[in-house]
């Protein structure tokens, strides 16, 4: 395909590794986001194998391995005790792992990839296109382009999602959490992902994601999940009777929660489900959340998000049209993201809603059913990012697996 114009709309992990992938590719990538000076937003997160080969594929898994945590297990428990969740990497292929990262350290490692970084339009809120998407219309009535391509990564809440038709599901998760990184100090899980569960009403958890460049600090991730009513009235409680409520959940995060002093610290994360009908029209293509937004519950957004790139990287080195390659590009995405967005969608529920009855069950049957004949692998794919379908894989590339060893 000869050299194109392409505009991507938000400068988050997808917009990110679609500016630099298209860009090496020939393309004239020109980006536009809305917030006024670039930033990550977010504490940490885990990258699953698929996101770390696609980070191989872009010859940045040494700057991330050398930042991140090694996860090898993700275990949850509730509050007496009992294991209700408990994986690890190993019994896929005992070369793989998670890797715990902040995403302030995954945002400096694509932005200084990418030459073109220092040109990002900032400040400029992008409200929708015109001319079959080709077209950029911003908040102020200023048009840009025409386009080759549009690519809307501009997230969860995407203002453009609806230029590709009306979305099947698009709805906010009545529930959320509060975050905040945490010195690692004397944690005693280093290498795991670890939760604590009351009933559906409470979960707590802590992620090992290393350090970050200009902070040599290990650091964890530390989440607390809250309806969405109380995360909007949040800073407005007390703080001391909120940590005095963790603490009795899980005693243990009492002295890593020390530093956090005032409200304000902690910062709101709101989920969103979207499923839109088509991930293209005209010369318009979704990537990222904006195409596939979901609960974080199996940890899946940035690793999709990044595969996501590399996949409409791929399409557009075919030799027919633009609209060809966006149908191609949506295709493969939507046959391995579908299972995803099921799975997130109804396991959500069974941690994160005042359905104790569920909860119950959970705690009774998510181990054993995990020790199955079959389930477990299933589980662990899933767990992994190498599902795809209800029977299928997704194969991680030649080589890769031969790098993380």
């Amino acid at each position: 395909m000869p050299t194109l114009d392409i505009a991507i709309v938000g400068y988050g992990s997808g917009g990110q590794a679609a500016a630099l992938a298209l860009s090496r590719d020939g393309h004239r990538v020109e980006v536009f986001e809305q917030a006024p000076r670039l930033r990550p937003v977010g504490a940490g997160f885990l990258l699953q194998p698929t996101g770390l080969s696609a980070l191989w594929q872009l010859g940045l898994l040494p700057q991330v391995l050398a930042l991140g945590r090694r996860v090898d297990r993700l275990y949850g428990e509730n509050e007496t005790g009992r294991a209700v969740m408990d994986m690890r990497y190993e019994g896929l292929d005992r070369r793989l792992f998670g890797l715990g990262l902040q995403r302030g350290a995954l945002f400096e490692v694509l932005r200084d990839a990418w030459p073109g970084a220092g040109e990002v339009r900032t400040n400029c809120r992008i409200a929708g296109t015109e001319d079959d998407g080709r077209v950029l219309v911003d908040a102020e009535g200023r048009r840009h382009g025409p386009y080759d391509l549009v690519v809307a990564a501009d997230g969860a809440a995407s203002g453009l999602r609806a230029g590709v038709g009306e979305a099947r599901l698009d709805r906010a998760y009545p529930w959320g959490a509060l975050w905040c990184l945490v010195p690692e100090a004397a944690w005693p899980w280093g290498h795991e992902l670890r939760q604590r569960y009351r009933r559906a009403r409470e979960m707590a958890g802590m992620l090992p994601v290393g350090t970050r460049p200009g902070d040599a600090t290990p650091r964890l991730s530390f989440f607390w999940s809250l309806p969405a009513a109380a995360l909007a009235q949040w800073p407005d409680g007390d703080l001391a009777a909120w940590k005095a409520g963790v603490s009795r959940l899980w005693p243990e995060l009492e002295p890593m929660l020390g530093g956090v002093t005032e409200a304000p610290m902690l910062a709101k994360a709101r989920y969103r489900d979207a499923i839109p009908r088509a991930w293209s029209k005209g010369r318009l293509v979704l990537l990222g959340d904006a195409a596939h937004a979901m609960s974080p519950q199996l940890g899946q957004g940035v690793n999709m998000a990044l595969l996501d790139a590399l996949a409409l990287r791929d399409a557009l080195r075919g030799d027919g049209s633009v609209e060809s390659a966006l149908a191609h590009y949506g295709a493969t995405r939507r046959a391995h993201v579908a299972v995803y967005q099921f799975w997130s969608r109804w396991l959500t529920p069974v941690f994160q809603s005042d359905r104790d009855l569920v909860a119950r069950l959970r705690d009774l049957a998510f181990l054993p059913l995990g020790r199955l004949p079959g389930g477990r692998g299933q589980m662990l794919r899933v767990l992994a990012g190498t599902q795809r379908g209800w029977l299928g894989r997704l194969h991680l590339p030649a080589g890769f697996l031969d790098a993380l060893g």
